[in-house]
């Protein structure tokens, strides 16, 4: 009998966790690698899930693609490991055991860190070194992302008549990732080919038996479960999972009133977990009908955010000339200075006040207290400045529902740099998310849907900067990287400084054709010291004999250098303004007067164009 016929008429047990069960042995590294240096030790995995009831057994091939190979180093034992983990499996099996070949998904949150061109050539390749073994069918698993699962599942099927699994993940009960419910992400997998559509992994059988009570009996294809054994606890360092064999046991009896034919475990399952479900099902008859539970109202409104909200800046700077400025919050305790500035830049006639995330990951006074309190006592608009550094994915989801309800809107969404750079070289970079990542989050609270694709409860409506890095050798790859960023959601760009005119012509040239606008980047330069510096030790800027001789020739006259500086920024600005609309300037060491200065310079330098056209007029 076929393992389709079979699923036909009979509720079928799958195995459980490869990797917890050699966990639990004392290995702490490649499980796709045992495959070739201890095969027995897979082996006995394999032989004690079919001695506990499975009829159908997973190769040991999860993660046995080029991309998590790499990580290891064994990237040149792809084919070795995949042929190896399904002889081991066939092996083990006897006549009425289904031997499939896993491929997991590769993306999680972090969806630009492998494009989709990476998918199919990673999957590809994994993909007939499975079909050139023979397997029985496919096992597609632990999928959140449904760009990702969409893309696998249809070369699969075009390659192969075998039977396909395709198995989503979930980080919250109900909805996929992206905020796809799961009856339509299911319906949609079935469309696409796949014989048996369910979840696996992320969750328990309770979450896992809640999102099947809307998910109907399908047409055609078949539905599956392979929940995890629980929620896992850390215990002397090690993740320990405490779900026993008697909940699994009464878990079986719900997901078989839910429907579901193929039933397995995922992590921190054992043999006695899928023994205890093979005796509670495996001699019962599916259920061919179920009610169908209706999801609550409340649970997928959005309300539109009722706050009303300024212009967005990248519709200002557009329509007119447009000047923000970063005023970094101080390094040591103390306020004073900081809104001092504030008041007085907001006062020369900003659009936005933009406030760094611990610039040069050396940590400073939170800029979204700073912006909090420059808003409270000086009226100005505040760009916070968002770092994928500092946060991980729980708490960058946290600070920007907290940023929406301070009503703060407006917002640059950058990697930031290295901590190895900082004041604490030892700490750690978090980068659970790329910026493109976080400009992608971003828009997705704008749709009112949160990262686990759980209804945030209200819109947000943030407009999202993105930085530009023109001191590159190669002006045309940043350029592709801006139009990546513009395809991610970002609505328009701030600069790194430039000290070249021809460089902000060149600039000009190269990003005309842009759908979004740029403020380009002015630092005034304050001393000689700071000019060597910023030539020597800042990646990407050189400044120009002539601008270092001319700093060097102040000498320590301190006021002496703080023209030069003016002097410099402002004949950069005369390039800027008659090319961009938008002009980032930034104050070096909280020397807001020279930033007010060059603001002044700014607005006037617009009123005298004005003068002139009504005078021409």
């Amino acid at each position: 009998m076929s393992f389709l016929e079979d699923l036909k008429h009979n509720i079928l047990i799958g195995d459980g966790a490869m990797g917890t069960m050699l966990y639990a042995h004392g290995v702490d590294r490649c499980f796709e690698e045992l495959n070739l240096s201890r095969p027995e030790d897979v082996l006995a995995v394999h032989q004690a899930y079919i001695e506990a009831g499975a009829n159908l057994i997973q190769t040991n091939t999860y993660g046995a693609n080029d991309i998590k190979l790499s990580r290891y180093g064994l990237e040149d034992e792809i084919r070795q490991i995949n042929k190896k983990a399904v002889e081991i499996a066939k092996k083990a099996a006897d006549q009425s055991t289904y031997v499939f070949g896993t491929i997991g998904g590769v993306r999680s949150f972090k969806k630009s860190a492998h494009s989709i061109e990476e998918v199919k050539r990673n999957f590809r390749e994994q993909l007939f070194l499975l079909l050139n073994e023979d397997v029985d069918g496919l096992l597609l698993e632990t999928y959140y992302d449904m760009e990702e699962m969409k893309t696998v599942l249809q070369i699969a099927r075009k390659e192969t008549n075998k039977p396909i699994i395709a198995n989503v993940s979930l980080h919250e009960a109900g909805v996929l990732q992206d905020g796809t419910s799961v009856k339509n992400g299911l319906t949609l997998l079935e469309d696409l080919g796949a014989n048996v559509v369910g979840l696996n992994c992320r969750l328990g059988p309770y979450h896992m038996i809640q999102s099947l009570e809307e998910v109907p009996i399908p047409n055609e294809a078949y539905l599956s479960v392979f929940p995890n054994s629980s929620l896992p606890a850390l215990i002397e360092g090690n993740l320990v999972y405490e779900s026993d064999e008697t909940y699994f046991k009464e878990s079986a009896l719900k997901f078989r009133d839910q429907g579901v034919r193929l039933i397995g475990g995922c992590c921190g399952t054992t043999p006695r977990h899928i023994k205890a479900m093979a005796e509670e099902v495996s001699n019962l008859s599916p259920v061919t009908t179920k009610q169908v539970k209706v999801p609550a109202t409340s649970q997928l409104h959005v309300q539109e955010h009722q706050v009303t909200s300024p212009t967005p800046l990248e519709d200002i700077v557009q329509e007119r000339r447009s000047v923000i400025v970063e005023l970094d919050p101080p390094k040591k305790l103390g306020m004073e200075k900081f809104l001092e500035g504030a008041e007085a830049l907001h006062h020369a006639g900003i659009d936005a006040l933009t406030l760094a995330d611990n610039s040069l990951a050396s940590p400073r006074i939170s800029n979204l207290a700073a912006g909090i309190l420059a808003k409270e006592k000086t009226g100005a608009r505040t760009l916070i400045h968002i770092t994928c550094r500092d946060r991980n994915l729980i708490g960058l989801q946290s600070h920007l529902m907290g940023l929406h309800s301070l009503g703060m809107s407006d917002i640059l969404a950058i990697t930031g740099d290295p901590s190895k750079i900082g004041d604490f070289p030892g700490a750690t970079s978090v980068y659970d998310v790329s910026s493109f990542d976080l400009i992608s989050l971003i828009k997705q609270f704008n749709k009112g849907v949160s990262y686990s694709g759980k209804p945030l409860g209200q819109q947000t409506n943030f407009s999202v900067a993105a930085a530009f890095n023109p001191n590159v050798r190669h002006l045309d790859k940043a350029v592709v990287r801006l139009e990546k960023k513009i395809a991610h959601g970002a609505d328009y760009f701030i600069s790194q400084p430039l000290y070249s005119n021809q460089q902000i012509i060149d600039v000009y040239e190269a990003t005309r054709n842009l759908q979004a606008p740029i403020y380009i980047g002015i630092m005034p330069l304050t001393s000689s010291r700071n000019a060597e510096f910023i030539h020597n030790e800042i990646p990407g800027i050189k400044l120009s004999d002539s601008i270092r001789e001319k700093m060097a020739s102040a000498g320590s006259d301190k006021e002496q250098a703080r023209q030069e500086g003016l002097a410099i920024a402002k004949d950069l600005i005369d390039t800027a303004f008659e090319l961009f609309n938008g002009i980032y300037l930034i104050t070096p060491f909280l020397q807001y007067d020279l930033t007010v200065e060059l603001t002044n310079y700014i607005h006037e330098k617009e009123k005298q164009r004005a003068e002139r056209k009504i005078t021409h007029v």
